[in-house]
């Protein structure tokens, strides 16, 4: 693997032994590149999580990381994302990891550079490494994916989790379906079998993940209060008490408390919220040290 731009990029042996590799990490096994490692991270969307976690990875793995604030860099004079990249490649950097606003900005990029690349999410395309932790937490609670059930809540037309999640779990062996407003829903809601009222999804899902909704992505937002929205389709204390035994909620964050999720569940006995957090930091370790170890 070169390069990590989508989970199409992955077969399922090679996601198997990224997660491998992740568990390997958090039990506390070393690895370091054989040769100094120069790593930027270019963030052209904000980002807490994502960032942080892959400038944790890098930083435990040894990885010389260049500060790099898109903010004040030469794209802002009109320089392109390939150029810089040229540049960065040009004076010594050997992996780069990208958070763009625009759809697929990496078709543009393939091929182009020696440089490693590694996508940090894009617009409202994929999120390749937010799903390896995902699956990560997923495989811990239930040491596999075949024949489990995940149900994927809300925004899901501007989201990029929904879409890498989809295509790996679906590869794994698990079921997905999905859950929120029907105008979210990419297809005809009403003759979809895999889309299902929230109400009956906590009943049979083995995972409940739910969404942030995306308000930077919205031309236009269905009239509701937050409090409307968190009845008609958050996890409520109520809905919670119904959900199957030994299910999970998991949530990729940054979440709106009171509006997706109530506060009570963020960090409920259900919830892995905050484990998925931790587990970002060993699955970004592990798509590193496969990418570098070549």
């Amino acid at each position: 693997m070169n390069n990590l731009f989508t989970m199409k990029d992955l077969s399922t042996e090679e996601i198997h032994e990224i997660l491998h590799t992740a568990e390997s990490f958090a039990k506390g096994e070393n690895w370091t590149p054989a040769k100094q490692t120069f790593a930027v991270n270019l963030f052209f969307e904000p980002s807490t999580r994502t960032k942080t976690s892959f400038e944790i990875a890098e930083r435990k793995l040894g990885i010389d990381v260049i500060p790099f604030e898109t903010g004040s860099s030469s794209i802002l004079k009109g320089e392109t994302l390939e150029d810089t990249l040229k540049t960065l490649e040009s004076i010594g950097v050997d992996l780069a990891v990208i958070r763009h606003k625009q759809d697929a900005y990496y078709e543009s990029l393939a091929g182009k550079f020696q440089m490693k690349i590694v996508n940090g999410g894009d617009g409202c395309g994929q999120h390749p490494t937010q799903s390896l932790l995902d699956l990560l937490t997923i495989k811990q609670e239930f040491g596999k994916f075949e024949g489990l059930k995940v149900t994927i809540v809300g925004d899901l037309s501007h989201s990029r989790v929904a879409r890498s999640n989809t295509e790996a779990l679906t590869a794994l062996g698990a079921e997905v379906f999905y859950s929120g407003p029907a105008e979210w829903f990419v297809g005809d809601a009403g003759n979809a079998e895999n889309y299902v009222d929230i109400d009956e999804a906590i009943e049979f899902s083995d995972v409940l993940m739910l969404l942030r909704i995306q308000h930077e992505r919205h031309d236009t937002m269905m009239d509701l209060s937050a409090e409307q929205y968190h009845e008609r389709y958050g996890l409520t204390p109520k809905r919670e008490e119904r959900m199957k035994p030994g299910s999970i909620i998991m949530h990729p964050g940054p979440v709106n408390r009171g509006v997706e999720i109530a506060d009570s569940l963020v960090e409920s006995g259900k919830s892995r919220i905050f484990k998925q957090m931790e587990n970002g930091v060993y699955a970004r370790m592990a798509v590193l040290r496969n990418i570098l170890d070549k």
